[in-house]
């Protein structure tokens, strides 16, 4: 994966940079600027797809972590869910930034278009 930063146009990000930190705050929350105003912003768009790339990490990790004993429990539980909370920093200020960043490991997916 090739990582991949790009500078938002300054009117769009200024303008939707509200809805590009929502859904690192709540990561269920990715879907709100797909919903808004800023359905047709790329700087909204991209960082939607990072929350879901977010939101879907955070369920493996849940559900991998969840299930296996002790090493799941004591292992990747703690380290995924640090892992995430740094992740999800990381796109608060990308977004708060204005800039178009992907996260470490997870943001090379492309699901929303």
């Amino acid at each position: 994966m090739t990582e991949e930063t790009k500078k938002a146009d300054t009117s769009d990000a200024e303008k939707n940079k509200a809805m590009g930190i929502v859904g690192y705050i709540i990561p269920i929350l990715f879907f709100i600027p797909l919903l808004s105003d800023a359905k047709n912003s790329p700087f909204a768009k991209f960082h939607a797809n990072q929350q879901l790339n977010l939101l879907l990490a955070a369920v493996v990790v849940n559900i991998v972590g969840g299930v296996i004993p002790f090493i799941g429990w004591f292992i990747i539980l703690p380290l995924g869910s640090i892992f995430l909370i740094v992740v999800a920093i990381m796109g608060i200020i990308n977004a708060s930034k204005g800039v178009m960043k992907e996260l470490p490991l997870i943001g090379g997916f492309k699901l929303i278009n």
